[in-house]
């Protein structure tokens, strides 16, 4: 069984929170394989970086994602999220969480204390940061690396006020 595969089998024995769905915040620090981990785990994804408003909107995302996705679920209604287009400076077109079982939270910010309670699992992703700037950079070239200090400033004061790394369920190493 690999890793993935192993933590699906673990979330599935945890208790939804949200409603009837079990939800997954896979959370760290840009460049520390939040992404890769969502991807391999078989369950609709929804991204921090959908829900930023911008490269100063970590707090913003962090309400969006409880006002428009946990909140109602855990309430039994259906959710949905606005997309940030990144390009225009606004929020786009709206998108249903599709009706599942499992759902995968991943951004810096899915596992904030307001989103806590309606976590079933929290994942906490690492890697060093020279390695975590080569990723991220290498992921998103140009449009990134003016903005690296900026987003890295705005981790760095919600890690100090949210220690997410200490609330976390599972911690990651990906380097």
């Amino acid at each position: 069984m690999n890793q993935a595969d192993e933590i699906a089998a673990w979330l599935r024995e945890r208790p939804a929170r949200a409603g009837r769905t079990r939800v997954l915040a896979v959370e760290g620090r840009s460049g520390s394989g939040k992404s890769t981990l969502a991807n391999e785990l078989g369950a609709p994804v929804v991204r921090m970086d959908n829900l930023y408003p911008g490269w100063d909107g970590l707090t913003a995302g962090i309400n969006a994602l409880v006002e428009w996705v946990l909140r109602p679920l855990g309430a039994g209604l259906p959710a949905r999220w606005r997309r940030y287009d990144w390009h225009q400076g606004e929020y786009a077109e709206w998108h249903d969480v599709p009706a599942t079982d499992t759902l995968v939270v991943e951004g810096v910010g899915s596992g904030a204390r307001p989103a806590a309670p309606y976590l079933s699992g929290l994942i906490w992703m690492e890697a060093a940061d020279a390695t975590r700037r080569s990723r991220a950079l290498a992921r998103d070239g140009d449009l990134y690396t003016p903005h690296w200090t900026r987003w890295a400033g705005q981790e760095e004061r919600y890690y100090a006020l949210d220690d997410v790394r200490s609330r976390a369920d599972l911690t990651i190493i990906t380097d």
